[in-house]
């Protein structure tokens, strides 16, 4: 663990280093440089999902906002350090990984949440059924496979451990490993893992393959929150504003359209969209979406869903120095939803 950990924050520095260089040349193609603001998002998906950003695009609610997307991300870290240093307009991460890049001095923000847990939507802690693993104490020595380290996957699971009532030296004794969202549930059936977390429509394909328990949730142990964002560098914003709110807005209404049509219509909906985008993906997984999960109409972010994880870093020794205000780092200024409106 001590070796990941030096490479986070190596990262993180590299991170802020490359963004100071990307500051000092300017964006000669947004508002700043010419008056008319940029229309183009650069961005990162995921392999055989559909971002919110995606749908917001299909169902016309960008407006003449474009997506270009470059490639796919595993992990919500790596995405917003993308955003950060100016490789991709916005990424999206589990908050408590904004409160971290934020914290190493990244001037991002973030604007919408775009994923959560609740009833439906949520990230479970799985082993095989035939497992020993049933409580926090049963997980010392043994291995936990996850899809990125230092984001909402480790962060619910030292949660929960530290309320098992395990030490901080029990606590290291777990060891994480990070894996690819698709190669995880595989990991845990060939027993390379002892406990795999999953979430979303690769849970869901899991669960329903069978042979696998629940341990538990973040629901279970959290109840519903938000627990992501898509963040926006600082300067973009600034000279990007009516960009940043079309984008927000609408990223806002795919929500609501998500949390208000049928099931079957949000799934064919994705399905439609991964066929037209011709990635050469295996479709299947979208099938089995439930919700996104997100708490707050339109993504409308909420002080709890920052504050939580500035208590859980500063506790675990994360955060140095005064504790951030969770309304330093984000803003619901750009989603018409926080006033009352943004109706499709």
């Amino acid at each position: 663990m001590p070796s990941t950990r030096q490479s986070l924050r190596r990262t993180l520095a590299a991170a802020v280093t490359l963004l100071a260089l990307t500051a000092a040349t300017g964006c000669g193609t947004d508002a700043a440089a010419g008056g008319k603001q940029t229309t183009e998002l650069r961005y990162q998906g995921s392999v055989g999902q559909v971002t919110l950003p995606e749908l917001a695009a299909d169902l016309g609610y960008l407006g003449d906002v474009k997506l270009k997307w470059i490639g796919n991300v595993t992990g919500g870290p790596a995405d917003i350090q993308a955003a950060a240093t100016g490789q991709t307009e916005f990424g999206g991460a589990f908050n408590g990984a904004i409160i971290k890049l934020q914290a190493a001095k990244a001037p991002i923000t973030a604007v919408v949440a775009y994923y959560g847990s609740d009833a439906q939507t949520f990230q479970g802690y799985y082993v095989l059924e035939d497992s020993p693993i049933r409580g926090p104490r049963d997980l010392i020595g043994k291995k936990v496979g996850m899809n990125t380290l230092g984001a909402h996957a480790e962060a619910v699971l030292k949660t929960w451990l530290v309320r098992g009532g395990l030490t901080p030296a029990e606590i290291a004794k777990v060891e994480l490993v990070a894996l690819p969202p698709v190669n995880t549930e595989q990991s845990l059936r060939q027993k390379q893992i002892d406990l795999a977390v999953l979430g979303g429509v690769i849970r869901d394909k899991a669960v329903a393959t069978g042979g696998i328990r629940t341990v538990f949730t973040d629901y279970e142990l959290l109840g519903a929150f938000s627990g992501g964002s898509y963040v926006f560098r600082n300067d973009f914003i600034t000279r990007n504003p009516q960009t940043v709110r079309t984008f927000t807005t609408g990223v806002g209404k795919a929500i609501e359209w998500a949390r208000t049509q049928p099931r079957e219509t949000v799934v064919a909906r994705l399905e439609s969209i991964i066929a037209k985008r011709g990635r050469n993906e295996d479709p299947s997984l979208v099938k089995y979406w439930k919700s996104t999960g997100v708490a707050g109409k339109g993504g409308v972010i909420s002080d709890r869903e920052f504050a939580t994880w500035i208590d859980w870093l500063a506790q675990s020794g994360e955060l140095k120095g005064e504790k951030p205000k969770p309304g330093d780092l984000y803003t619901n200024k750009y989603n018409e939803f926080a006033a009352g409106g943004g109706g499709a």
